[in-house]
């Protein structure tokens, strides 16, 4: 069984992974390629391009990117065309994988889409095309099976990844004592983003709203995770600019679900950490800034009043969202500083976000390996 997948980003990189190992499982002669990232060539994946030449952030990057783009699809095409696969996987990166979806079902190949578009957020139009293309869509939220059988779209929720990966109970008393932080002190964790460009816009007003929030509480412990030396520099290169070195900063390369466990707070931007955060059950702040037609064009399309996962999830503001003009020093840390005032709102976002978690563990590789297996069959 030859089996292709393609997957951009880190986060898609992880959950094709998991998968990969889940059907190897059921098929163990099976191969895998296409594109995709470390943690897939890990678990036995050929790539043929790295899931990174697919990393895009932003419209205005897209446009940018889109004849790199284009050649990338093209070839690929071209390749799973001539020697077809038995079945093809497109993990995320619906803006790419969606056109070769199409594509490849028209020519008789089983098509499946793992992860579904947000329809439920913005371009909700969407629906008609992932239909036309994906054979079947396995959907990382409960609610979202339920949008797609109202336009006889075949798709099942299959749990989400992380959600089987982080802890049911607590462990924040265990991690502490790993990074020796002392009992009793005040921690908040600090993440700016993985890449340069949300790094660039955001660490100086994170960094002002730390030298704030210090000079309201002297003690506490910022624990601050970045991936890349690049981001660590941009990071650095921010606190010395507003005079910050002198704060009790702990610079981490990585380890930011160590960083966000041993927290009281978490500061972050929008994105898959906020998922993060709550599975680790951890109030926070979200905080993002985008360039300004990026964020003209998605404030259009959006119809959600929700950014973040956690609150997506509860459908209602759990936890504040301060976004662009709002993401200003203040707010951040008039926010932070409510959070660390209140430990019986603490306890109970923390509850909410131990229903969210019950709700999305679902043993997901295997589940999302069994409708693999069940469209075979189907199909077969």
């Amino acid at each position: 069984m030859r089996i292709a997948m393609v997957a951009g980003e880190a986060s898609g990189d992880l959950l094709a992974s998991h998968l990969i190992e889940a059907l190897r499982a059921r098929y163990p002669d099976a191969e895998f390629c296409g594109i995709g990232g470390p943690r897939m060539i890990a678990a036995g994946f050929d790539a043929w391009w790295p899931a990174e030449r697919l990393a895009v952030m932003g419209y205005v990057d897209v446009f940018k990117r889109l004849p790199e783009l284009l050649r990338i699809r093209r070839a690929l095409m071209s390749r799973l065309l001539a020697d077809p696969p038995d079945v093809f996987i497109g993990v995320d990166a619906p803006d790419f994988n969606l056109g070769v979806e199409l594509r490849l079902r028209r020519a008789g190949v089983r098509t499946i889409h793992y992860v579904s578009p947000s329809i439920w957020a913005w371009r909700g139009g969407r629906v008609k095309g992932i239909g036309r293309a994906a054979g079947h869509v396995m959907c990382l939220f409960p609610f979202e099976p339920e949008i797609y059988a109202r336009h006889g779209i075949p798709a099942s929720f299959v749990g989400h990844p992380l959600a089987d990966v982080f802890p049911l109970e607590d462990c924040q008393a265990t991690v502490r004592e790993g990074l020796q932080i002392a009992p009793g002190t005040e921690v908040v964790a600090v993440l700016p983003g993985s890449r340069e460009g949300e790094v660039g816009r955001l660490a100086e007003t994170y960094v002002q709203a730390m030298r704030q929030l210090a000079f309201m509480r002297p003690d506490v412990l910022f624990l601050v995770p970045l991936i890349t030396r690049a981001t660590r520099d941009l990071f650095t290169t921010a606190l010395y600019a507003e005079g910050a070195q002198t704060l009790n900063v702990r610079l981490m390369f990585g380890h930011a679900h160590e960083a966000m466990a041993a927290a009281d707070v978490v500061l972050v931007a929008s994105g898959t950490a906020t998922l993060e955060a709550a599975l680790l059950k951890r109030p926070m702040v979200i905080a993002y800034k985008v360039g300004g037609m990026t964020y003209r064009l998605a404030k259009w399309l959006t119809y959600l009043p929700w950014v973040g996962l956690p609150n997506i999830l509860a459908r209602e503001f759990l936890v504040p969202e301060l976004l662009q003009q709002d993401a200003t020093p203040d707010k951040l840390a008039a926010a932070l500083a409510k959070w660390l005032d209140e430990p019986s709102a603490r306890k109970a976002v923390q509850a909410r976000f131990a229903d969210i978690h019950a709700q999305l563990r679902q043993n997901n590789a295997e589940r999302a390996a069994a409708v693999v297996a069940q469209v075979m069959e189907r199909a077969g």
